[in-house]
């Protein structure tokens, strides 16, 4: 029974982890607590996630990382970059920087940091970003398996392969194979993926600016042309690639054929940002000015940036209209950008995430006050802070020497980058509301509560059921079949749901599948660490991913052309080299 119960729960928690109808920290407390409830696990299994040392070492290198992104400790990079004028050494250049940070600093984190400066960059040289910004977050994500504290994915597997087989793997023992596949990612974008990338423009033209999918929300007058027309009648023939998500009436959204708009409906559009304002005036919409005194000085020029929720953003989570966003920056939310566009509320409703796009209007001071503010990314900006040297160069320290206490073996990666959080502190390098912010504390809960999903899957047997089953399939193959199938299942998954989800459910299966075969399962382990941290085929695959999506004025099909023949390249790579560096 508890084994089935256990089939069933996981089950559940893949179609919320695919379809994404509840935010993925849910999804694992829900997963957790069914487990709790039903028996399957103890209160102490339930709640091991929490004190899991994969996830207190992911929060501590939030906060490091966090310390070297505020601190304008990499902001030089910017500078080494801007100083390029040709644009193939622009781009290499880019990726050594970029596999250079994000071997040590969260992925996510790094591509913040270099996204901005590789817009102003790119756009002051006349380039389009979309040349650089793919190539961007596919290296942060290749760079990220060269070390253990790369990706939280890396520390996750480590810890659940240490608690359940006593295998574990030390700070560089990724290395030297982790560095042959951010060559071969290099080698690729420097080559073939440069004739696949797309030219989407420059932005701030007018041909390109505002490049993306958006949903905007619109506010019925009495003149307007859409008044008594259904649903699917309000966008004019011609208008491609808009859709009425929603008729909102009094916040409440109506269904049903027979409804029709009205004066004073507010109607949810999402397409092209072009053509939405193509059917805007069509239709005689306009933007609700609900606050009339952020129009300010009626006389000042307004402009409309994209600025992306960063993370670590104190925006995280809130709505626009509990944080009372317009009066905050004097500015209005004209539409927001995010993965997938299944925003079915008023905008000044929805909870904000990490890479949401929002298109704002405001005048040009309030633009600068955007910029200022850590937990936006205004893109295409110029402007970049001035560095602080003593605290740049102390965080940089203090990461480097909680890096190499662990590497020389003088204290685990855990407690040297405990010692180094408190030293951001005690240094005031960092103040505790900004170590509190900075950690994404749904990655946190995450790997809490989907730990014990991995528990459970030993528990009952599922695991071994898994391994039985692939034991049949591709046993008489031998163990580099059985590497290939752990390798492509995980990046099957990881393409689908979250990276370290997928990489839960698949660690136990690996373990299970190398005890049967009698084999060492650090190979298993590694295919799954590698294949849950490089998902390239789909914007929706990675965080970095979709953090570049809007800002390169990307389509869905671009990752596909770009990323699919890479995912082949690497796990064609992954099944011959791994048991050269790790034997069966």
């Amino acid at each position: 029974m508890d084994l089935w119960l256990t089939l069933a729960i996981m089950a559940g928690a893949i179609y919320l982890f695919v379809t994404e109808k509840v935010r993925v920290d849910v999804v694992a407390l829900l997963v957790m607590t069914s487990l709790l409830v039903t028996g399957v696990v103890t209160l102490p299994e339930a709640l091991s996630g929490f004190s899991n040392q994969a996830t207190i070492m992911v929060a501590a290198m939030f906060v490091l990382s966090a310390a070297l992104q505020r601190n304008g400790a990499l902001v030089a990079i910017g500078e080494i970059l801007s100083k390029i004028k040709w644009q193939w050494l622009f781009m290499l250049v880019m990726l050594v920087l970029v596999s250079c940070v994000a071997a040590f600093v969260n992925n996510t984190a790094t591509v913040a940091v270099f996204l901005p400066l590789i817009l102003a960059a790119s756009t002051a040289n006349r380039w389009a970003p979309s040349k650089f910004l793919i190539p961007l977050s596919y290296m942060s994500q290749a760079a990220g398996v060269c070390t253990l504290i790369g990706t939280s994915t890396n520390l996750l597997v480590d810890s659940m392969a240490r608690d359940a087989a006593g295998v574990g793997f030390t700070l560089f023992e990724f290395a030297p194979l982790g560095i042959i596949f951010v060559g071969i990612a290099m080698v690729y974008l420097m080559t073939v993926g440069r004739w696949l990338l797309p030219d989407r423009g420059i932005p701030g033209s007018d041909e390109t600016e505002h490049v993306g999918r958006y949903v905007a929300e619109l506010l019925v007058p009495e003149d307007s042309s859409a008044i008594g027309l259904r649903r699917d009648q309000v966008v004019p023939e011609g208008i491609d690639d808009v859709a009425v998500l929603e008729i909102l009436r009094q916040g409440q959204s109506l269904h049903g054929p027979d409804v029709v708009v009205e004066a004073g409906d507010r109607l949810l559009l999402r397409g092209e940002w072009k053509q939405i304002a193509a059917a805007r005036k069509a239709m005689k919409l306009r933007y609700d000015h609900v606050a009339r005194d952020l129009d300010g000085d009626v006389t000042a020029e307004r402009l409309q940036v994209e600025a992306m929720v960063a993370p670590g953003s104190h925006l995280i989570g809130h709505t626009l209209a509990g944080m009372r966003f317009g009066h905050m920056y004097r500015a209005r939310v004209h539409g927001i950008h995010r993965r997938m566009l299944n925003i079915r509320k008023p905008l000044d409703q929805v909870e904000l995430t990490v890479g949401d796009v929002l298109l704002i209007d405001a005048p040009e001071k309030s633009i600068e006050d955007l910029r200022a503010d850590k937990g936006m990314i205004v893109l295409g900006t110029r402007k970049q802070k001035k560095v602080d040297v003593f605290r740049a160069s102390m965080s940089a320290l203090i990461m480097v020497a909680a890096i190499t206490a662990a590497a020389m073996g003088l204290l685990s990666i855990v407690v040297s980058a405990l010692i180094g959080c408190c030293a951001l502190v005690v240094f005031r390098l960092l103040d505790p509301d900004e170590a509190y912010r900075a950690i994404d504390w749904r990655v946190i809960l995450l790997l809490a509560g989907i730990i014990p999903l991995g528990i459970a899957l030993q528990k009952t047997g599922g695991a071994a059921m898994a391994a039985d089953f692939l034991m049949g399939s591709l046993g008489h193959f031998g163990p580099i079949a059985a590497l290939a199938a752990i390798y492509i299942m995980t990046s099957l998954a990881t393409e689908f749901m979250s990276n370290n989800a997928s990489a839960v459910l698949v660690v136990p299966i690996a373990l299970a599948t190398a005890e049967s075969m009698g084999i060492d399962p650090k190979p298993l382990l590694i295919a799954v660490a590698f294949a849950a941290s490089t998902s390239f085929a789909t914007p929706i695959s990675y965080q970095t991913n979709t953090m570049v999506f809007t800002a390169g004025g990307y389509k869905f099909s671009d990752f596909v052309r770009m990323g699919l023949p890479l995912n082949v390249i690497f796990c064609t790579a992954a099944i011959i080299l791994i048991p050269r560096f790790f034997p069966f």
